[in-house]
């Protein structure tokens, strides 16, 4: 491959160069969509001119293609590590569920643009299957296994890992997908630090009521 050239602006750190641009772009994408996302725009906020953007990533499709692995990869490595971890499947379960919220909560932009893709992916993304393979469907396997092992442990009620999962997802994403109605409805901001750490508390309490046998009430919430 033959090097980028420095007058591009990539100072002979291409990883931190291309790192750069894909967080920028994550938040051009997740304000105006992939139709709307100006690459203009995407190249003014990495600090890098447009031939470098265009060196790396080709065209927009492919930098929104880019954007999509970058930001799933980041929640894939990070509920990845939480499965990995050595503990009782009532607790892994509790643990990954406040991850994941916490990531969720933490990472606009992310979130913002999965949402956008989820919605895109009606009108055929070319993205969906590849996102689909490499991100959700290790989380689904590894989720699936802690549920069966909890049922076979006498600690969860029995219950098909295929519809739990889902509505589990569901518990966490929705209420930031209807933040701005749900402001209308209660009078106050629901992303504020409090109402987030209320909604994190109950989504967790939920969970374990939902999937809990009865006197397996978890030593700690996470």
């Amino acid at each position: 491959m033959r090097a980028v050239p420095s007058r591009l602006g990539s100072r002979g750190q291409p990883e931190q160069s291309r790192a750069t641009i894909l967080q920028a772009a994550i938040q051009e994408f997740a304000r105006r969509g992939m139709a709307g996302a100006r690459i203009d725009a995407i190249a003014r906020a990495a600090k890098v001119n447009k031939a470098l953007l265009y060196y790396y990533f080709g065209d927009k499709e492919t930098l929104y293609g880019a954007s999509l692995d970058y930001a799933f990869g980041q929640m894939r490595a990070h509920l990845l590590e939480v499965l990995e971890r050595d503990l009782a499947p009532k607790e892994k379960i509790l643990t990954y569920v406040g991850s994941y919220f916490d990531y969720v909560a933490s990472n606009k932009f992310n979130r913002d643009l999965i949402q956008m893709e989820m919605m895109r992916s009606g009108q055929g993304s070319p993205h969906l299957k590849r996102i689909a393979k490499q991100y959700f469907q290790p989380l689904y396997r590894s989720l699936g296994t802690v549920i069966r092992q909890g049922i076979e442990a006498g600690e969860f009620r029995p219950t098909n890992p295929l519809q739990f999962i889902p509505s589990m997802v569901a518990l966490v994403v929705f209420y930031f997908i209807s933040a701005p109605v749900l402001k209308s409805v209660i009078g106050s901001d629901p992303l504020s630090a409090e109402r987030i750490a209320e909604r994190r508390a109950a989504v967790l309490d939920f969970i374990a009521a939902a999937l809990f046998l009865p006197n397996q009430k978890p030593e700690r919430v996470l």
